[in-house]
């Protein structure tokens, strides 16, 4: 089918705000962006004035959840190898890849080592072969530095970019919370924020002796964005990206035990958060996603010590990353990169960007809609997210993927 998308905003790259532009899509593909009406043989579909994005890349979530997806503009989401089983065979992969088709893409990522136990390299070869991306370390990192290095040196050499969860497990050990006041307020377990930085440093050592990609899922400290930013300056092939969560909440979040804040990495002191803030400003953070990690009563309503981490964000990802536009931090097209482009751009995939040849995955964005966000009427598999009751602006109006509407 062809179709024009008429009357509409069109967030295109490079530009730092929409501009009064026609997309027309052939197929599953952009064929153009300009000016132009709509020929007799193509379909007109009218946008009324709405913001046409191209659709969210949500970068390691944990759960397939189509529902909250669709409702949060998410088109394609790469998938952690945490599951039941792990991903760590090419069937695990071939399996995963169907899941939400064809209205959603999901990206597998591949398990770095056999189980998750950092001990033993999986089949990462033939994991590509079935249609693996990228590969990650998943809600944990590998201790064993002859293990990471020999991983960095296979991923590069297959050009797979390594997804790392970025805490030493040493310092983190059987840890519920960031050390600091509230912690020792609460009498919680915790662990020092340099768990952290001392992660990042040690793989950032190994990034520079093998030449990999390493992308660190999640940089929630002043001292690990530092160290960050270093690496960019020096050339290093390092990304780095962070959740709503870590941007808008500090550890003050847990003060009443709240399971629904306790996550992994662990909220932050507030210094750390501003940190961050600034971190998305200056660049240094590539990437936001929702590390979608969907958790019912039975996993959530439980003692904070015993309760499990994570939270639902697939469907406020995008309202809470425009607070980034309103507070005056980044602009639209901006936000668009960390949402978008440059998860596209890690996963080595055609989308992410509203440009010629590229996927018709597009979105339909009013960013001052109001609505509220309700646990109990989330239309994520559970409602685990810090952010009940809180009113946002942004949402949806319709979603394009491959150019078919959903």
């Amino acid at each position: 089918m062809k179709q024009v998308f008429t009357n509409a905003k069109v967030l295109v790259p490079g530009a730092k705000a929409p501009l009064p532009l026609n997309v027309a899509t052939d197929g599953d593909v952009i064929a153009r962006v300009n000016e132009e009406t709509p020929s007799s043989d193509e379909k007109n579909i009218d946008c009324k004035g709405a913001i046409l994005a191209p659709g969210i890349i949500d970068l390691a979530v944990f759960k397939i959840d189509k529902p909250a997806f669709h409702f949060g503009g998410i088109t394609r989401a790469a998938l952690m190898p945490d599951q039941s089983p792990v991903l760590d065979l090419p069937a695990m992969i071939k399996h995963n890849s169907s899941e939400g088709k064809p209205s959603l893409w999901s990206h597998p990522l591949a398990a770095a080592t056999k189980g998750l136990k950092g001990a033993e390299l999986a089949e990462i070869g033939l994991m590509k072969e079935a249609g693996a991306r990228a590969v990650a370390t998943g809600r944990s990192w590998i201790a064993n530095s002859g293990v990471m290095l020999k991983l960095l040196h296979y991923c590069r050499s297959l050009d797979m970019p390594v997804i790392v969860h970025s805490e030493d497990s040493g310092l983190t050990a059987d840890a519920v919370a960031t050390a600091g006041e509230t912690a020792t307020r609460l009498g919680m377990s915790s662990a020092p924020a340099s768990a952290e930085a001392l992660s990042i440093a040690r793989d950032i050592a190994l990034v520079r002796e093998s030449g990999a990609h390493v992308h660190f899922r999640q940089v929630t400290t002043a001292n690990g964005l530092d160290l960050i930013r270093d690496a960019k300056a020096e050339g290093l092939p390092v990304t780095c990206g962070i959740t709503p969560a870590h941007l808008f909440l500090s550890d003050i979040a847990i003060s009443d035990f709240r399971t629904f804040a306790k996550m992994s990495p662990p909220l932050r002191s507030e210094e750390d958060r501003q940190s961050c803030l600034v971190a998305i400003k200056d660049g240094t953070i590539d990437v936001l996603s929702s590390g979608h990690d969907p958790r019912g009563p039975e996993g959530k309503r439980l003692p904070f010590a015993e309760a499990e981490t994570g939270m639902a964000g697939g469907e406020t990802l995008l309202a809470l990353s425009l607070n980034l536009v309103r507070d005056g931090l980044i602009d639209l097209g901006r936000l668009f990169e960390l949402l978008s482009t440059n998860p596209a751009k890690i996963l080595g995939v055609n989308a992410g960007q509203i440009a010629e040849a590229f996927e018709a995955d597009l979105i339909l964005v009013d960013t001052e809609k109001p609505w509220q966000v309700d646990s109990r009427k989330m239309a994520a598999s559970a409602g685990n997210t810090p952010f009940d009751k809180l009113p946002v602006q942004g949402r949806v109006s319709a979603i394009y993927k491959g150019g078919k509407a959903i």
